[in-house]
């Protein structure tokens, strides 16, 4: 039983496909895969197995190294071998389950539902085996995301801690990731009267005693560079409490275990770093948060989640930054990027955005969440029991439950699950089964953005 080598492991699929395979009759191919995530691309070699299953053609991948391939062809079960090897049993027709992977950061962590980075990969799930995102989508790219495998846009949620400060973001702007909130909770520890909020762009009122916008920004840098020096010198010290303790200096630590070394630093030193922060923010404004707001961060605009406050999130799969400040050590840089920041930021005032409303009726309430150059979100109020047909289109879709359980193509999602429903799909229905109805969200690429092959 010794696997095709290919080039293209679609276009193979698509010779099998044509001689209208019986069921139980498989496919087995073997194909180079450049991990372009990775420092070097370094190539493996992954095998795709693929057989048919009465109308459904079930499919797996995995690396070649550690398949056992055995029997004989015609006796082969997919299902065996995927038991035996670990390898999820995926059906093409069906939306792939997305199994998230967590990544710690010093505020709290972040959820990545699509994540195909250097620093974390997701995964796609059948429930009891996953293999790497990035992996399944190179075995059937047209099929599953009309040629843009490698710019899925980046699904995750923003989970902060619920302390000030200590779970507050990074107040930085982008120049070219567009990213959209949608606040899911409002932690009570944090926000008792369950209203939360983002730091967002600029006082507007502070900003109109200025003769200038320049007269702003320089008052406002001159905060945030008296900030840095006393940061900078609080983080020097906690690094020797790193070094003591055997802590890499670069890895997220515990917000008791911060306290900790905080609580050992001169008290004069920990007064002055409450002071020039209040000094520093005093420029910056708060946009207030509830559990369904949606923010919209345009391009230029700095902006910091507050603690305590839980979103999903949709952005386009870039990474690039402007950090103009942090109220913690920057594990990921060495520098913040205050000047350049502070000469391209905007200072239009923070708003919420109206929501445009696509299409209601007794059954659902369908709404457009935003609309950038490269995707779009849209939101799914659905009522009790009610259902929701997918539109035709030549784009794959991400689809979150946000709060409730749903039925997607035979399949359960709970809240906070998500999947990738491929861009060649049959009639794809989303189903309420909650006594109180359900929200989800749902991405997909901009209309002319697809690349079909």
């Amino acid at each position: 039983m010794q696997p095709i080598p290919t080039d293209n492991p679609e276009r193979q699929v698509d010779q099998w496909l044509a001689t209208g395979p019986l069921a139980g009759e498989t496919l087995h191919l073997r194909f180079p895969f450049a991990q372009y995530y990775l420092e070097g691309a370094p190539v493996i070699e992954l095998l795709a197995l693929f057989q048919a299953e009465g109308e459904d053609i079930c499919f797996t991948v995995g690396p070649i190294a550690d398949a056992q391939l055995t029997g004989e062809v015609g006796a082969f079960s997919l299902k065996r071998f995927c038991r035996q090897q670990q390898w999820p049993l995926l059906v093409m027709s069906s939306p792939l389950k997305l199994q998230p992977v967590a990544i710690p950061k010093p505020w709290g962590r972040e959820i990545w539902y699509t994540g195909i980075e250097q620093r974390g990969l997701s995964q796609v799930t059948d429930g009891e085996a996953a293999v790497p995102l990035p992996w399944v989508l190179a075995a059937l790219p047209r099929r599953l995301t009309a040629g843009m495998e490698r710019q899925v846009n980046l699904l995750k949620i923003l989970d902060p801690l619920p302390e000030e400060v200590f779970g507050d973001l990074y107040f930085e702007l982008h120049e070219e990731k567009r990213e959209v909130y949608v606040v899911t909770h409002v932690d009570s520890r944090a926000w008792p009267d369950g209203v939360g909020g983002i730091r967002f762009g600029f006082d507007d009122h502070l900003l109109a005693d200025y003769d200038s916008e320049e007269t702003f920004k320089a008052d406002y840098l001159a905060a945030v560079r008296a900030y840095e020096r006393v940061r900078r010198d609080i983080d020097a010290r906690l690094d020797q409490f790193r070094l003591a303790e055997g802590v890499d200096l670069d890895a997220p630590v515990s917000a008791e275990q911060l306290k900790c070394w905080l609580s050992r630093l001169p008290p004069s030193l920990r007064e002055e770093e409450a002071e020039l922060r209040q000094r520093m923010n005093r420029f910056t404004a708060i946009l207030p948060l509830r559990v369904g707001d949606v923010v919209k961060v345009p391009l230029h605009t700095p902006h910091a989640l507050q603690h305590g406050v839980r979103t999903v999130e949709f952005q386009t799969p870039v990474y690039e930054r402007r950090i103009l400040s942090f109220a913690q050590k920057v594990l990921t840089q060495d520098h913040w990027d205050t000047r350049q920041a502070v000469e391209m930021m905007s200072l239009a005032p923070p708003v919420l955005p109206e929501l445009m409303v696509l299409d209601e009726n007794s059954r659902y309430r369908l709404e457009e969440v935003v609309s950038f150059d490269d995707f779009r979100v849209e939101r799914l109020t659905l009522a009790p029991g009610a259902a929701y047909s997918l539109p035709d289109s030549t784009s794959y879709v991400l689809v979150m439950s946000v709060d409730s359980e749903v039925r997607i193509a035979g399949r359960t999602l709970a809240a906070e699950e998500a999947v990738l429903v491929s861009a060649q799909r049959c009639k794809t229905d989303l189903v309420s089964v909650s006594d109180s109805g359900a929200t989800l969200l749902m991405a997909w690429p901009a209309r002319g953005s697809q690349q079909i092959f």
